[in-house]
């Protein structure tokens, strides 16, 4: 073990303080509607964060870490939290004020240049996409989504039954460099995506301003009139959206005026060979019926495959059709390609890592506030830590070390080290 082992959790708290004025930012967010309470609300908060950095996947298990004398010198609280505690103050913190914090960040970052490295043709992306958190066949809350499932029984008859879930719109500033989630926006019951995603973008636009970043980029779910409409009109903010329904008059047309023509465009990206065609001034719908752009790409590649003991080599090929509302004209659509590739970042960056390492799909506790509060909670931790690892050290940059071994050098400085207490002065 090396000695930055032992101070990579001070380096961390070093890092909070100073950019985001982390001791003031929880006295904030972590204040709870608790009229006498035992234990500060800002010990249970901190407990909770540092338990999603360093990776503990239960309240049981955040009960034993927060008995460590490292761990209480830290949150600035001299005893064991319950995992009950943790329940019970998590229904009584307040969403807004976290997603406040969420946003102080979020402009700290900005203010700081950290996104200067995540621009790509020198424009800012937001990409919106909703991820479904978890499911239940037996635990509800008065939030929670309802569906109906067909499964098989023990003799093979088919069975109906309810099933409970909870599922949230994502904004991610995404980019090459960090990719920071800005703000979710759970759906309620009964409403579509597009409804959830558009209210998620006034809030955007109310907290953070029309010039926080540059144009949003969607999946095809959102490729209807309504929410381009309001995106390029009501908000001011170009929109890219894939186009996948090939029943779409739209569709129909960008394949049938690009049939029997060379493409307008050939580049390379990543080794690919990419060719673009372009379609302008096409009407979408009558519910938006402004022009927009349709830009076509056939992307093709080989692929080197082990098949049977034997490495081959596959030829692959992709087809993508975008339109483009608002005013990106002076863009070429290699450009139009590049930003559409952005929202796999929320996919992958996002979701992928969320499920994968930060077990976004466990339901800790189940109760309508909780599940947001515990969300931000979650978020917050996975921006300052990305920021600690990606935007303020070297070795990840370098690829000198991983994500996870940093998370891991956090867990052993505290475990072996005397973290610096978050309250000194």
């Amino acid at each position: 073990m090396t000695r930055s082992d032992f101070t990579e959790l001070n380096q961390f708290e070093r890092y909070a303080r100073r950019r985001f004025k982390l001791p003031l930012l929880a006295s904030t967010c972590f204040a709870d509607a608790r009229p006498h309470p035992e234990i500060p609300g800002r010990a249970v908060g901190l407990s909770l964060l540092l338990g999603e950095v360093i990776q503990v996947p239960s309240r049981l298990q955040l009960q034993q870490e927060s008995a460590l004398p490292q761990w209480q010198r830290w949150v600035g609280y001299a005893g064991r939290i319950s995992d009950d505690t943790f329940g019970y103050v998590s229904e009584r913190l307040d969403p807004e004020r976290l997603r406040r914090a969420g946003r102080w960040i979020g402009r700290q970052l900005k203010r700081g240049k950290a996104f200067e490295a995540s621009k790509v043709h020198g424009l800012l992306v937001v990409s919106l996409d909703a991820n479904e958190q978890f499911c239940s066949d037996h635990r509800c809350c008065e939030d929670c989504l309802r569906r109906e499932i067909t499964s098989k029984d023990a003799q093979g008859r088919e069975v109906k039954r309810t099933q409970y879930y909870h599922k949230q719109v994502y904004a991610q500033l995404s980019g090459p460099g960090l990719s920071v989630i800005l703000d979710f926006e759970p759906m309620r019951p009964g409403e579509e995506e597009a409804a959830a995603a558009l209210r998620l973008l006034r809030r955007l636009r109310a907290e953070y301003g029309p010039r926080f970043f540059d144009l949003v980029v969607v999946d095809a779910w959102y490729a209807n009139g309504p929410f381009l409409r309001a995106g390029v009109e009501e908000l001011g903010w170009p929109v890219i959206a894939v186009l996948k329904q090939e029943a779409r008059e739209a569709y129909q047309e960008i394949a049938a005026l690009t049939r029997a023509r060379p493409p307008d465009q050939v580049v390379e990206r990543d080794d690919r060979q990419v060719e673009i065609w372009e379609v302008p001034s096409l009407r979408f719908t009558d519910r938006y019926p402004g022009p927009v752009r349709g830009v076509k790409v056939r992307e093709s590649w080989v692929q080197r495959e082990r098949v049977g003991g034997e490495w081959i080599h596959t030829p692959k090929e992709q087809h993508w059709i975008w339109v483009v509302a608002g005013d990106l004209d002076g863009y070429d659509g290699a450009s139009i390609r590049d930003w559409g590739h952005q929202r796999w970042k929320i996919e992958n960056h996002a979701f992928g890592e969320l499920t994968q390492h930060w077990h976004l799909t466990h339901c800790a506790h189940h109760h309508p506030v909780a599940v947001v509060v515990l969300l931000w909670i979650k978020l917050i931790a996975f921006t300052l830590f990305h920021a600690f690892a990606i935007g303020h050290g070297k070795r990840v940059r370098l690829g000198r070390v991983t994500l996870q071994e940093v998370r891991k050098q956090l867990y052993r400085s505290l475990l072996c080290g005397l973290p610096m207490p978050l309250w000194s002065g």
